[in-house]
């Protein structure tokens, strides 16, 4: 395990896991806030509860977390090494498991498509900046 740390560029991961923040904030604000809000229950006066500050910043180290385990998944590979795997953890893993989870909570179509696609981007960038960035 030691070795496998020494291999990461944290830069990289770093670069990585603030894209997948990015795109979080794209996806789930102008391209699909509105359904995915209506699928969830979400509402503007619910999404303001809490502390943004909390929300916001453990979602970023769970990213740093992906993006980390990606990294040592990947390698010193390429960066078209860094697509495939970005994309065969988030349809193998990542949705497979959101959908299992879907399933049996009753959740729709609509909500695990929406989840999915977010992962599926997320996971493709990270792995592109990751295999690009070694």
């Amino acid at each position: 395990m030691e070795h496998a740390f020494a291999d990461i560029n944290f830069a990289a991961v770093f670069v990585a896991a603030f894209s997948a923040f990015i795109v979080g904030g794209i996806w789930y604000g102008p391209l699909f806030s509105k359904p995915w809000m209506a699928e969830t229950g979400m509402t503007e006066e619910k999404a303001r509860q809490g502390h943004p500050a909390i929300t916001f910043g453990l979602s970023f180290i769970l990213m740093l977390i992906a993006a980390t385990a990606l990294a040592m998944i990947l390698g010193k590979k390429s960066i078209v090494a860094g697509i495939i795997h970005g994309i065969l953890l988030a349809v193998a893993f990542v949705a497979t498991t959101m959908g299992v989870n879907d399933l049996f909570e009753r959740r729709s179509f609509k909500l695990w498509s929406i989840n999915a696609g977010y992962n599926l981007v997320a996971f493709t960038l990270m792995g592109a900046i990751l295999g690009a960035w070694h």
